[in-house]
């Protein structure tokens, strides 16, 4: 079995989040013994963005890549689960329902569950902004 690195250089819906991850310097981490979880934006979520600008902004980059990585293993059914969730750059992604589906931050989860050797992967149809972090929570003000 891949590990998470491996898997998303292999999935042709993936590449921008690849290089993201390269330029962040979290490939050797998704690599590593883990577990991990990682939401992972798919190149149309990447699209409505201005990616080149955000490659060059690397200490931007490394706090948007870790906001997208938990260190824990949790099936989709468990995000679900949950209202908050703790990850890398010491943030917390929210976790709301719209009509029974989970809502993390601002994205869905369009493919979940992919298993592999170190976690699991989440692929998300949005880009997750730390700076934006519970801005659409009435219950955080």
């Amino acid at each position: 079995m891949a590990t998470i690195i491996e898997t998303i250089r292999n999935d042709a819906r993936l590449n921008s989040l690849a290089v993201s991850l390269e330029k962040a310097g979290l490939a050797a981490t998704l690599d590593g013994a883990g577990p991990y979880t990682l939401f992972a934006p798919d190149d149309t979520a990447y699209a409505r963005m201005n990616f080149a600008e955000q490659l060059k902004d690397i200490p931007n980059l490394i706090e948007t890549m870790n906001y997208h990585l938990v260190a824990e293993k949790l099936t989709a059914a468990q995000v679900s689960a949950s209202d908050f969730i703790s990850t890398e750059n010491g943030k917390s992604l929210t976790v709301e329902h719209d009509e029974g589906e989970a809502v993390i931050d601002n994205a869905k989860i369009v493919s979940g569950d992919i298993e592999c050797s170190n976690g699991i992967i989440h692929i998300i149809d949005n880009v997750f902004q730390p700076r934006l972090s519970g801005w659409y929570r009435e219950d955080l003000s």
